[in-house]
């Protein structure tokens, strides 16, 4: 992926022209437009737009088109999420009576301000909570279109049983649009992240939806993991800084750092350093020095994580920091006392690390490789962190953190991941009795996570909806077994051979950065992120080939899509 310089006024307007000029083949007016979110830079020298539609100016929720454009901004291929069904079209001539129906002529005039929207959702989590919060960052709403949606069965699935549906027997339909306002809000209760996006409906104040915002799981330095390691420091004023500055520009340090949150809430300082010797490579004794020897070691940990994760990203796509445009970030190690967490934050665009109680440190270097997969994703396809959308969004952090897991313990060189390296599991080593978090190749050893799609999987915890589709990055690597009683075999597998054939860890990491950087939308969900993996293959490895086969067969493992020969 190339550097992408940020866009001019100029050359926004006239991506936002070409696809003015293609409402007449669409079916839409005037009143349907188009709001530039996000460039990053896309394979082969290419760029990425990212372009929310709107109603009437107002832009409509998971609604979006990600353009791959060429050098000049012409746009060469399109992928969308289209929830604009039937916005302002009349029904016998006549517009919909209804102020919500899907063939409204839909007002967009709220009739609740923004600031009653703000305190409506402030309210229900302090209610929530027990307890006042403390803001990280202050609460803003802004207004859009929610389309209330429902699935619908195809026609050659309305008379199947619901256990017997796959993914793509159902398709997710508008029922109607609802005027609301969507509030983002990232505070404390306590030493406890309460980040949640909120929908409120601008009519009457009533909560039509939420989800979490933390993205998290539950999860010559010493490092605690991997031994003795080189980090990257600075020396300034006969003083060394835990601050990489050959890896990131600007941001909130000037380039990669790795700050003491102290067991606060906020990043705190950045480490500092007599000698540029850090850590003693063991557990922090609670209670003790966050600063000393052992205090160090998080923070070891942490460096040697962030390294290793923008070093993959970047020597294998060509992708810099999070965002592609090679912003700083950085981690906060020792957040809060004894807590058995870490997470990225969508306020600061960075990490915070805690030191477990019932966990190890949670620094290893497949939790910190996933951490800053959120941070990827949330500057790409911005995978809405709820339902089938948002367990991508964490299965994607996990396919990252094996990613990087494998480059690291190779040595994090070169311009491949190697096909092994990694262990398919989540959070092993933090563990205290080395039993993982999450089993890729069958998450149901969680005894919480299914292994394969089920109309259900909406309704579940991101963090358990993930499980299916890490299953099928694992099947689509590694390939299944025939043996029906062993961990990766797949009833789902019915065309021959019995036990698919993987491609290896690199190919399918390809596969699926390209789908989440330059086709998925915030709304994509399992059948969409099928269709998309194709796509991707395709064009990485051509039609037909083995790749597209695999990311075919993967996908019916886990009973999205029908199984193929080989």
């Amino acid at each position: 992926m190339s550097a992408l310089v940020v866009p001019s006024a100029q050359a926004r307007a006239a991506l936002l022209a070409q696809l003015e000029a293609r409402r007449a083949a669409r079916g839409i007016d005037a009143r349907h437009g188009f709001q530039v979110l996000v460039h990053h830079p896309g394979p082969d020298g290419t760029q990425v737009a990212r372009v929310a539609h709107t109603w009437k100016g107002v832009p409509i929720f998971g609604s979006e088109s990600v353009l791959v454009l060429d050098a000049g901004g012409r746009i060469l291929s399109e992928s969308a999420t289209d929830r604009r069904a039937d916005l302002g079209k009349s029904s016998g001539g006549e517009s919909s009576p209804s102020a919500n129906g899907p063939a409204a002529d839909f007002s967009v005039t709220p009739a609740i301000t923004s600031r009653a929207a703000i305190d409506a959702v402030l309210a229900a989590l302090t209610r929530a909570a027990g307890s006042m919060l403390t803001p990280a960052a202050a609460p803003r709403a802004e207004l859009i279109v929610w389309p209330v949606m429902r699935s619908e069965r195809g026609p050659a699935a309305r008379d199947k049983p619901e256990a017997e549906l796959n993914a793509l027997d159902l398709q997710d339909v508008v029922d109607h649009h609802e005027l609301a306002y969507l509030v983002h809000t990232r505070a404390y209760a306590g030493d406890r992240p309460l980040f949640r996006d909120t929908v409120v409906s601008a009519r009457d104040g009533a909560i039509l939806a939420e989800w979490s915002m933390v993205q998290s799981v539950v999860g010559v330095g010493h490092s605690q993991y991997s031994g003795d390691v080189p980090i990257n420091t600075t020396l300034a004023d006969g003083k060394y800084k835990m601050i990489d500055d050959t890896r990131g520009t600007g941001g909130k340090f000037g380039a990669m750092a790795i700050t003491n949150a102290n067991h606060g809430t906020s990043a705190g300082a950045v480490y500092v350093n007599d000698s540029n010797t850090w850590g003693d490579g063991k557990q922090y004794v609670a209670g003790g020095s966050t600063t000393n020897a052992n205090g160090q070691t998080a923070a070891v940990n942490a460096m040697w994580g962030l390294m290793n994760t923008y070093d993959t990203l970047k020597n294998v796509f060509n992708w810099q920091s999070l965002d592609g445009h090679n912003t700083a970030t950085y981690i906060a190690a020792h957040v809060n006392t004894a807590y058995d967490n870490a997470y990225y934050s969508d306020t600061c665009h960075c990490m915070f690390i805690g030191d477990g109680s019932d966990f190890n440190s949670l620094g290893s270097i497949d939790v910190i490789g996933h951490e800053m997969g959120h941070g990827v994703t949330a500057a790409t396809s911005n995978l809405t962190y709820s339902g089938e959308s948002g367990g991508l969004n964490e299965s994607s952090s996990d396919i990252n953190g094996e990613a990087v897991e494998a480059y690291a313990r190779a040595g994090g060189k070169g311009d491949s991941v190697p096909l092994t390296g990694n262990d398919w599991v989540l959070g092993k080593e933090i563990s205290k009795n080395a039993t993982p978090l999450r089993w890729m190749y069958r998450p149901s050893k969680d005894g919480s996570s299914p292994d394969a799609w089920s109309s259900s999987l909406k309704r579940l915890d991101v963090h358990y909806s993930s499980g299916p589709n890490n299953r099928m990055f694992y099947f689509l690597s590694q390939g299944s077994n025939s043996d029906r009683a062993g961990d990766t075999f797949s009833q789902y597998l019915v065309k021959q051979p019995a036990a698919m054939t993987g491609i290896g860890l690199d190919k399918a990491y390809r596969i699926w950065f390209r789908a989440n950087t330059t086709k998925f939308t915030s709304s994509t969900n399992y059948a969409d992120a099928r269709a998309k993996m194709i796509e991707a293959a395709e064009e990485l490895y051509g039609k037909g080939g083995k790749e597209s086969i695999a990311v075919q067969r993967a996908y019916a493992a886990i009973n999205v899509g029908a199984d193929v020969d080989e």
